[in-house]
């Protein structure tokens, strides 16, 4: 099949609008941030670490039970009925955090925010490697990526631009009575209902995924005319032949199907690589860039300024991962990322052994973004929307989010203790020592699937006969 004959128009569309649930976690996860010098005062958790922390990574208990939930859901409901629940979620979490009256209202709402958030980081890849072909799959797939990337820009703009400067030496009481403290950190809330409200809409457009509609509905004339569409009548007839060998009788998903030799072996697979692009560290730098900035000697107006760089950087090098990942491969490209950061990390603990500071530490730190943006983070999702059966992906992978998020937790927490056991640079080299790790399990353990659909991945990786995939 020509990529020619493809009705991109109609492709990209879907796509682009089933990853707005990319764009909506990105800004949703780090909005907080930009949030937090002034909601602080507002609702008088400042000096509270507990409170603190609990405002910072609540959202995180919400991704969880969204991730756990989306799984069994979408296997039952469809990808599309989700994603719209997903979307209404971040439009009711969007103006419910904005107009909180108190810390208890502002914290349930970011927990309604974090189950959008686990919804769609399952569900957006899902869907989008469901209807694309597979010899540009991955490229698509990385258009969610992209839009979080852009979703966290997004918000590091919104938060620079919303915020009035502060003056040097403002006190809590100050920031509390200023525009800041009472409505500027509202408004960084609120952007966020355009494209919440948007992303509603226009799923309503979209179909739903033709694998699920053939697999779990059994209606097998729409899910032909949702690939009829997409690559014409040759293409639907090719691609439902290669759906219809993995069918299972019985059309639903049986957890005892998961615990088969081959898929549990997907299964550690999946949760492994979910696990690994969180404990690789990145999420470290994203979230106490403002501390490595203060470090290096930068003042409050240039951090702001930096992290927004940080931002650009991560953009322009996801563009980089979404153009190769369908022509180096996944598994080049996850070696390339992981044996990278473990060098980078490397020199960057040394250079915070030896007081290295200023210019050269920061181009490490956008050296770790460039590399991680390219690689780990577009190249993961691909993976893990790619290598599970078609009749429990819903569930597979809803376990390897939930494992994601998981480890996004435990990484969170356990950074402050071992920057205070192991020190900046004993830190640095833990994660290099878990990169090098990861290197040598994808240097064994990862397939490549580049170019192959996923009917094909599934006979190849669980290595039994479509007959014997079967849930009872």
């Amino acid at each position: 099949m020509n990529e020619q004959k493809y009705n991109w128009t109609y492709l990209i569309g879907i796509s682009l609008i089933s990853a707005m649930g990319g764009l909506l976690f990105g800004y949703d996860y780090v909005v907080i941030g930009g949030a937090k010098p002034f909601y602080e005062p507002f609702f008088g958790i400042t000096g509270h670490a507990f409170l603190q922390g609990w405002a910072m990574s609540c959202a995180l208990a919400g991704c969880l039970a969204g991730a756990v939930i989306s799984g069994w859901f979408s296997d039952r409901l469809g990808r599309k009925r989700l994603l719209i629940v997903a979307a209404a979620l971040f439009v009711v979490a969007s103006i419910g955090t904005g107009s909180a009256g108190s810390f208890d209202i502002f914290v349930i709402f970011r927990i309604l925010g974090g189950v959008g958030i686990g919804l769609a980081s399952n569900l957006s890849p899902m869907y989008i490697a469901e209807v694309t072909p597979a010899n540009v799959r991955g490229r698509f797939v990385s258009i969610n990526q992209l839009t979080i990337v852009i979703g966290i820009l997004a918000a590091q703009l919104i938060n620079w631009r919303i915020a009035k400067p502060v003056l040097p030496g403002a006190t809590t009481s100050d920031i509390l009575s200023s525009w800041n403290g009472q409505t500027g950190w509202r408004w960084m809330f609120y952007a966020c209902t355009v494209p919440a409200g948007l992303f509603f809409i226009l799923m309503w457009f979209v179909p739903e995924s033709p694998r699920w509609l053939a697999q779990k509905s059994a209606n097998y004339d729409k899910a032909k005319k949702v690939l009829a569409r997409i690559g014409g009548n040759e293409y639907a007839i090719s691609e439902f032949v290669s759906i219809e060998k993995t069918f299972e009788k019985k059309g639903r998903t049986e957890l005892k199907f998961l615990k088969q030799p081959g898929i549990t072996k997907l299964l550690v697979l999946g949760i492994v690589l979910a696990v690994f692009q969180q404990w690789c560290g990145i999420n470290v730098i994203f979230n106490y860039a403002q501390e490595i900035f203060a470090n290096a000697g930068y003042s409050v107006s240039d951090i702001l300024f930096n992290i927004v760089i940080t931002g650009c950087v991560n953009l322009i090098f996801t563009f980089i991962g979404m153009f190769t990942v369908d022509k180096l491969g996944r598994k080049a490209l996850m070696l390339f990322g992981a044996g990278g950061l473990a060098g980078i990390y490397a020199v960057l603990g040394g250079m915070y052994y030896f007081h290295i500071q200023g210019l050269p530490l920061l181009i490490m730190v956008v050296a770790v973004i460039a590399c991680y943006a390219m690689s780990l983070a577009p190249v993961t999702w691909v993976i893990l929307s790619e290598i599970f059966p078609n009749n429990v992906r819903g569930t597979a992978m809803s376990i390897a989010t939930f494992s994601l998020w998981a480890a996004c937790f435990v990484l969170t927490y356990t950074f402050p203790l071992l920057n205070q056991l192991l020190k900046a640079s004993g830190t640095f080299w833990l994660y290099g020592i878990i990169c090098l790790s990861g290197f040598l399990f994808i240097l064994k353990r990862l397939p490549e699937t580049k170019g192959k659909s996923l009917e094909e991945i599934e006979l190849e990786l669980t290595k039994c006969p479509p007959s014997t995939l079967k849930g009872g």
